[in-house]
Parts: C-alpha cells; sequence; structure tokens
C-alpha cells in the first residue's frame, strides 16, 4: 500500500477502542501490533481497516462498526429462532423490540425451549459460521439440576464418554456445584453440538435434568444477565471468539 494511502494505525486502534491514541503508540512501538500477520512498529504505518487483519496481542481487533455482537440469555419456554411459524414466544421477538435495525442476525448455539441461557446474536456471518462448525465446536458450559444425589465416579464416566443413540458423547470438565435435599448442581462443559445432547447424556447416565441453563460458549459468560436481557458483547470477548475459531 502506497504510505499516502489509508489511515494511521495507531488512530485505527483508537477508533476501535482498544486504547486511546498515545497508549496504542506505545503497543505498536513495544511490538504488541500486528498487521496481515506482520509486527509493525513504525508508527506512520497506514492500513486500511477494511482490508486489513489487525491484532493485538494476538487478538484480532473489529473495526467494522457496521458488526453487532450481542449476548441473550434466552428465557424458559421460549424457542431458539428468530421467527416462528406456529407463533410461538421466539427469541426473535426480544430482538425485535430491542435491537432496531438489525434485521439479519444470526443466532448462534441452539437451546430446546425448556432450557434457558446463553445464546449469540450477531450480523457477522463468517464468525457465526465458523462457531456452528463441527471442526470449530467452541467449549460450552451448563449448569444442570438433576434429581437425587451424584455419585462420586459419575465425572470420570462422563470424560470417558457415554454410547448414545447417535455415537459417543462426552464431557471435557465436570463438578458438583451444590447439594439440597433430593437434588444436585452440577457443571459440566463440552464442545458437542448435536440437538440436546446434555439432556441426552445426563438421562444416559441415570440423572435426568431437571433444569437446565447454559452459562459459557467460549469466552463469553452469562454472568449476571436476567432471562431476556440482551447485551453487547465487549471487544475482548469478540476478539476471543475470533481467536477460537481461526480467524
Amino acid at each position: 500500500m502506497a504510505e499516502t494511502q489509508g489511515i494511521r494505525l495507531q488512530k485505527v486502534l483508537s477508533q476501535a477502542g482498544i486504547a486511546s491514541r498515545r497508549a496504542a503508540e506505545k503497543l505498536i512501538v513495544d511490538g504488541r501490533v500486528e498487521v496481515d500477520g506482520r509486527v509493525v512498529t513504525e508508527l506512520g504505518t497506514r492500513v486500511d481497516p477494511d482490508a486489513s487483519v489487525i491484532r493485538v496481542d494476538g487478538v484480532r481487533v473489529i473495526v467494522d462498526d457496521s458488526l453487532v455482537y450481542l449476548a441473550l440469555n434466552k428465557p424458559r419456554g421460549m424457542q431458539s429462532t428468530m421467527s416462528d411459524d406456529r407463533g410461538r414466544p421466539c427469541i426473535g421477538d426480544l430482538v425485535e423490540t430491542r435491537v432496531r435495525g438489525n434485521k439479519k442476525l444470526f443466532h448462534v448455539g441452539r437451546l430446546d425451549a425448556d432450557t434457558e441461557g446463553l445464546i449469540l446474536l450477531t450480523n457477522d456471518g463468517e464468525l457465526a459460521h465458523r462457531l456452528m462448525h463441527p471442526s470449530h465446536e467452541v467449549p460450552k458450559t451448563y449448569l444442570a439440576t438433576v434429581a437425587g444425589s451424584v455419585p462420586r465416579g459419575l465425572g470420570k464416566r462422563l470424560q470417558s464418554g457415554i454410547e448414545l443413540d447417535d455415537g459417543v458423547a462426552r464431557v471435557d470438565d465436570f463438578a458438583v456445584v451444590d447439594a439440597i435435599p433430593g437434588k444436585t448442581l452440577v457443571r459440566l462443559t463440552l464442545h458437542e453440538g448435536r440437538n440436546r445432547i446434555v439432556r441426552r447424556l445426563l438421562a444416559a447416565a441415570g440423572h435426568p435434568v431437571e433444569a437446565l441453563v447454559r452459562t459459557d460458549i467460549g469466552a463469553v459468560s452469562l454472568g449476571e444477565q436476567r432471562p431476556g436481557s440482551i447485551r453487547a458483547l465487549r471487544r475482548d470477548e469478540v476478539g476471543r471468539l475470533y481467536q477460537a475459531v481461526g480467524l
């Protein structure tokens, strides 16, 4: 690119909300900024923000302000679709009333109607496609309430894998969070994206799910979000999602 073309790199970083102009200059001088795979340390460097891939500390910087990245806490009893031909409540209803002008949103990660929790919404088609593709399955974490008490070896059994009707399924991580009379709250993390996989896996292990919430997708966590609420993802969350799918 000719020296006179493009926008100064420190200006692009500050406009993207990464740091103030002065702090962005220090990031560049310290060798923490890459443009198209090359570390750039020259402050006069100009880039085309629409064409260049810019990373800070290895995490991609999103500079297109038309892109929308949202976290939704889907309430129980709602369909994980943007519209429903049977008139049932769906996440499109929430988006319609709260996110004006962003009708072309993809939802990342379906949940069955009885499950509540985190769903990502974005108009970034490439990121959405990769997040949903089996080869890039990012870890997802769930809190499940099951009946009765849980035997000590259940975690190891789930990590080893359990045969389901469509193949073996296993978890990456398992922990008992709380036990109350007659019920146990467990946390499990898995890469699987198959339909109702958590419910089927725990049922096959002899512990049918009574209530289920998805709390995390990759670097994005539900935190204190109330059911039905929507929030914009932070820039570091978006960057880490990009990192997880190799963008």
